[in-house]
């Protein structure tokens, strides 16, 4: 049975899991996480500034998602990963529905994420978005399972995006949800 707990609580063998989660999710991805650099980003989450949520099954870390509170009524989603073994299968969903709650309970209003396109993920990837990039965000279509579509059937929206955030026509498209 999938159970969801606090980072506080995961002893340092199942924060070493969530760090190699971390590095093997976004493997695809040019900003991908090195086995040291997940390690590290796992040891941010905890904090005054940050939290996250892990997804359990039998004492082993099936995926974590983590949050900024960047604003008083808005957080930042960073990052939502699931072992790639168990992607498709429901975790990432019960993740950020336990974070909605979490937030609702705070009196947050929104959660907005940025999902890079640094691999070609959408059409968007490798073009020149300027001069009038909202026009083309207007066309955004998957061409390799980008994660938009995930968290667009979870209920957020497109609401801009970042041209050449990852480099030159590698954007950074930005999502929100009013919760």
């Amino acid at each position: 049975m999938l159970e969801i707990v606090a980072f506080e609580s995961l002893t340092p063998g199942q924060r070493a899991q969530a760090a190699d989660i971390l590095h093997r999710a976004l493997a695809h991805m040019k900003s991908a996480y090195s086995p040291e650099e997940a390690a590290e980003e796992v040891a941010k989450f905890g904090g005054e500034d940050c939290n996250a949520f892990a997804a359990l099954e039998n004492g082993n870390v099936l995926g974590w998602i983590g949050v900024t509170f960047v604003y008083d009524y808005s957080w930042e989603l960073h990052p939502l990963v699931v072992d790639p073994r168990n992607q498709k299968s429901g975790i990432g969903s019960a993740l950020i529905a336990h974070l909605e709650d979490y937030a609702r309970q705070d009196g947050v209003l929104n959660l907005y994420l940025a999902t890079d396109d640094d691999y070609g993920g959408t059409n968007l990837s490798g073009i020149d978005l300027f001069p009038d990039p909202l026009a083309k965000l207007a066309t955004i279509q998957p061409v390799k399972g980008h994660p938009f579509t995930f968290y667009r059937k979870l209920g957020f929206s497109i609401v801009g995006i970042l041209p050449d955030g990852n480099g030159f026509g590698q954007p950074d498209i930005m999502m929100a949800k009013r919760i």
